[in-house]
């Protein structure tokens, strides 16, 4: 009688241990289930900006919004300098720029810096329309490049720059912008 009591005994213990086991195993299997969802979930971030509407960032892509939006302020961050904020200037639009291609871009900048440093010759961008293209994170904006020598305009001309950027996570960096040339504006 003994004997039998203790199988039973032990088969209780054997039953329990296998439904922890299992109970577990699909504790571990919903975890992990719940990690994947999190993990490769889009994210968003909601902005409130002082300009027209809640904006949000997603991590999908980049929203038409979000790309006029920084491609403004980029635009103007670039396009604007005088000798007197030259050093602000670079460090602001290398903050701006991608890690991948700042080494091109300081070296770049670093031309202009020291070809206006010591003179009177500052510039400013009056922006008139922008081309956005989410889809191949670029922007061009088209407005009027005014230069200034001393306290006299001395030209002031249409041009349009082109902004490339890359998008990582819920991050849009710049990774480089130039002058587009009569050429390359026939072929768009």
């Amino acid at each position: 009688m003994e004997i039998a009591n203790s199988h039973a005994q032990s088969q209780r213990v054997l039953k329990q241990r296998n439904l922890l086991v299992a109970i577990a195993g699909v504790l571990a299997a919903i975890t992990a289930i719940l990690f994947l969802m999190v993990a490769t979930r889009d994210r968003e971030i909601v902005l409130q900006p002082i300009l027209r509407s809640p904006l949000t960032v997603s991590s999908a892509g980049v929203s038409r919004e979000y790309l006029e939006m920084v491609t403004r302020d980029a635009a103007v961050l670039t396009l604007d300098r005088s000798p007197s904020n030259l050093e602000y200037w670079m460090k602001s639009v290398l903050d701006i720029t991608a890690p991948s291609a700042q080494g091109r871009l300081k070296a770049d900048l670093l031309k202009i810096v020291n070809e206006q440093r010591g003179s009177s010759i500052a510039q400013f961008f009056a922006i008139q329309s922008m081309k956005l293209d989410p889809d191949n994170l670029t922007s061009d904006v088209t407005g009027d490049l005014h230069t200034i020598v001393g306290s006299k305009v001395i030209s002031k001309d249409r041009r349009t720059f082109r902004f490339k950027w890359k998008y990582s996570g819920v991050s849009l960096q710049l990774v480089g912008f130039g002058m587009v040339s009569k050429a390359e504006e026939g072929d768009q």
